[in-house]
């Protein structure tokens, strides 16, 4: 199993999920996004470089471990990185959490949090920082549209309160997806770790799910 944590944070974020999962008996690699923790970078680039760094970890256990099964659990940032990636060959089983469906999306969601009635003038400013600071189009940006490409197994699951990725966004991206597919909405959770929130219903749910595709 290969654990992508979210923005700003590193790869602490998923050692929860990692005893977990290896109490059920799989190895897991869990590792520090480029500009994250002890992986160096210039910038966050909020999936692009990110993705680089997902490939190169998939590569690594495809070449070490050629004859397992290999699957990932992505959490924000991790979850676009990986559906970025367009990973060949596809993981085994996948579980994308609270994944933003465009950066646009993103970045208007969280400004309309916090800056409310400021938040339509400035999102296009903000956008427009991606290209002058990073190189980066928006529309490079888009997990939703990679998503159909992924021709994995995978489970959706997001909070029915997250704000920051709203329900009707989940929902498209669980359209989005291609079979075989799982969605799952944990009640009164918003932005925040699934598995912290409601770690006996994840463990439940993740496992089943992984028992499945994994073996």
């Amino acid at each position: 199993m290969l654990l992508l944590h979210g923005v700003r944070a590193d790869r602490r974020e998923m050692t929860g999920r990692a005893r977990f999962l290896w109490r059920l008996g799989y190895s897991v690699l869990w590792i520090d996004l480029p500009a994250h923790g002890e992986s160096p970078a210039a910038h966050i680039t909020y999936g692009i470089n990110e993705a680089r760094g997902v490939q190169a970890a998939l590569d690594y256990l495809s070449r070490e471990f050629p004859a397992e099964k290999i699957g990932v659990i992505g959490v924000s940032l991790g979850a676009a990185s990986l559906v970025l990636s367009r990973p060949d060959p596809a993981p085994s089983a996948v579980v994308l959490e609270s994944m933003f469906p465009t950066i646009r999306e993103a970045v208007q969601d969280r400004l309309a949090l916090h800056m409310r009635a400021f938040a339509a003038p400035l999102a296009p400013l903000l956008l427009w920082q991606l290209d002058w600071r990073l190189g980066i189009s928006p529309d490079q940006l888009r997990p939703i549209a990679s998503l159909p490409a992924l021709h994995a197994p995978v489970l959706i699951a997001a909070g029915d309160a997250d704000r920051h990725t709203t329900l009707p966004e989940t929902m498209r991206l669980y359209a989005a997806a291609s079979e075989p597919k799982e969605l799952w909405i944990v009640q009164g959770a918003a932005h925040v770790d699934l598995h912290a929130f409601a770690p006996a219903a994840y463990e439940s749910r993740v496992s089943g799910f992984l028992a499945k595709h994994m073996g």
